[in-house]
């Protein structure tokens, strides 16, 4: 082994571990290319790294993925730009695999290289790459040159310009349909690319036969389409060729492309302007809200505010609100839960009066829904009407139906109301909040669901903070105590719980005078979950009271813990007892 030459060894290795068998060494190779490349040098890595992965692209995918990213960051190591043309033979290989992951990595890394590549490089190395892949047999190779012309187009000269628009075009009309996916995926990337006069002399002809392939995967994909190139043209030119053929796609015979349109609608509206939005997609929307579908009606709820923002309020309540009351009560529970996502949010663009005459009977509709995400995306949104509506009208029409969902059956609901309720709670003032919502407040801290329980245990503490100790000290201190007699050990550790959380609201004269002395009396329970809890909860109340309840009080409680039978509490129990005699060194 001394014989072995040893700026060898590296590559030595490289070589071994990716023809080995095991597929874990071959991918801990490739993950290590940047340290072998930095071992070879500069040259060897151009001259002997670079041909050896080149001629190994018959691999795992798995290894290949690997392989392709490392090389997108790889121009450093074969001694800079000047030399990043040796990268393009072994990613072209992996641009014509079978495994489509692998060839949208490749092409990713070629991209980033050949955006650092000199002007001179693009054109001898890069663009022959790129003619050579849309010429190949394998419509694989086809597919990734599509995703490389925004790149190569850029620094060539007229003639390869023309040259590479005329391949794209074919690109466009090539026999098989994942190649012109791939050429509708990219379009809009490489149409920013192009000089102005070229967009509507020949991308837009692209794009038309694009959009009129028998393909429905393959005009889904001109949708998106339809928003990029239409920031590209001038006004006028948006109008006469995208509108047409959004209102076209809108009424598509596949359920895949309206999909599409309801997904891209408001990219869309931006696109052509606030004029043909109002006269022509209004209407083309107003469709889509009725779908058949299912999956269409659920993209196009899910738009509706943001495509009323882009209306007056007349066209709003006159178009669009007939589609959301029919919406509100769909035969889909995905839709009505989409719909309820976003409802809350037209209450701010059609203003009060509207709000209460139009969407209110909407909203109590919802939050009366039987699938529980549909209730819980209008609970979530709550605020946005009240800022609308204002308070008084938000609890004579909404709060029933809230406190009616604090019991709901489904718990995530339950837990939507509970860290509501504190927002609810500053609104409404402390009068109101007793009547309606004190009462539900202490019921959480015994729920079934442990979540519910630690919710409602951190909706006491925000309530102390928002009305104060002294109400506090009114109208939650006696109930948490009293629940530490509980004869559920669980309820009994909530209230601790409570307590750990409340304190440093309270202040140290409470928590001295009131909670202090049920803790201690709690250390002696025989349940060893409570004891432990106990150790930590006086744990977290060393820095709120005085050192000389500390040290009269807190220790003592703490020593007679740590001699517990129970080997927990005697770790928390220590755990506390060290926090004290640091805090006393400090």
């Amino acid at each position: 082994m001394a014989m072995v030459d040893e700026p060898l060894y590296p590559i030595a290795v490289l070589i071994d571990e990716l023809k080995n068998d095991d597929i874990q060494l071959r991918l801990n190779s490739i993950r290590r290319l940047s340290t072998i490349a930095r071992a070879l040098g500069e040259e060897r890595t151009r001259k002997e790294l670079i041909p050896f992965l080149s001629e190994n692209s018959d691999d795992d995918d798995e290894v290949l993925l690997a392989m392709a990213g490392e090389l997108g960051v790889f121009i450093p190591f074969v001694g800079g730009v000047e030399h990043a043309h040796v990268l393009l033979p072994p990613l072209e290989s992996l641009c014509t695999v079978e495994e489509t992951c692998v060839r949208e990595k490749a092409v990713d890394s070629l991209c980033k290289i050949g955006s650092e590549m000199r002007e001179s490089d693009l054109v001898d190395s890069f663009v022959p790459l790129v003619k050579r892949l849309a010429a190949g047999e394998w419509f694989a190779a086809r597919v990734s040159a599509c995703g490389l012309f925004h790149v190569a187009y850029q620094g060539c000269t007229d003639v390869l310009k023309t040259e590479l628009r005329s391949i794209y075009n074919q690109l466009c009309q090539d026999d098989m349909p994942m190649v012109r996916r791939a050429a509708a995926t990219n379009l809009g990337k490489f149409a920013t690319t192009l000089e102005s006069s070229y967009l509507n002399a020949e991308i837009m002809t692209m794009f038309d036969d694009l959009t009129k392939d028998e393909q429905d995967s393959v005009r889904l994909l001109a949708v998106e389409g339809c928003a990029a190139l239409g920031k590209l043209l001038e006004p006028q030119d948006c109008v006469a060729r995208v509108l047409p053929v959004i209102v076209n796609f809108s009424q598509d015979k596949s359920w895949r492309v309206r999909y599409m349109v309801a997904n891209q609608l408001y990219e869309l509206c931006e696109a052509v302007g606030p004029d043909c939005t109002k006269t022509d997609l209004v209407p083309a929307y107003v469709r889509l809200l009725q779908d058949n579908e299912a999956e269409v009606r659920i993209a196009a709820a899910g738009k509706v505010t943001k495509f009323c923002q882009l209306l007056n309020p007349e066209l709003s309540i006159q178009h669009i609100l007939p589609c959301v009351k029919d919406l509100s009560s769909d035969s889909s529970q995905h839709v009505r839960s989409a719909l309820a996502s976003v409802i809350m949010g037209m209450a701010p663009i059609l203003g009060k009066d509207s709000t209460i005459e139009h969407l209110l009977p909407i909203f109590l509709s919802l939050l009366k829904d039987e699938f529980p995400d549909v209730r819980l995306n209008i609970i979530s949104k709550l605020d946005q009407v009240n800022q609308v509506i204002g308070i008084d009208r938000l609890s004579q029409s909404l709060l029933p139906a809230i406190v009616e969902l604090a019991e709901d059956r489904h718990w995530r609901v339950r837990l939507a109301i509970i860290e509501y309720v504190p927002l609810l709670a500053s609104q409404l003032g402390i009068g109101f909040f007793d009547d309606k919502l004190g009462a539900l407040c202490m019921q959480w801290l015994q729920d079934k669901v442990y979540s519910i329980r630690e919710a409602g245990a951190n909706n006491l503490k925000r309530l102390a903070e928002e009305f104060g100790s002294e109400w506090a000290m009114q109208h939650l201190v006696p109930q948490v105590l009293e629940m530490v007699n509980n004869p559920h050990y669980l309820h009994r550790m909530m209230a601790l719980r409570a307590i750990s959380l409340m304190a440093p609201v309270m202040g140290s004269e409470i928590t001295c005078s009131k909670f202090l002395p049920v803790v201690v009396e709690a250390s002696k329970d025989i349940v060893p979950n409570i004891k432990f809890n106990v150790a930590k909860l006086m744990q977290s109340l060393i820095p709120i009271v005085d050192q000389s309840v500390v040290d009269k009080t807190i220790r003592q409680c703490l020593v007679d813990l740590s001699e517990d039978p129970d080997v927990d509490v005697r770790y928390f129990a220590n755990q506390a007892l060290q926090s004290i005699n640091g805090a006393a060194v400090a």
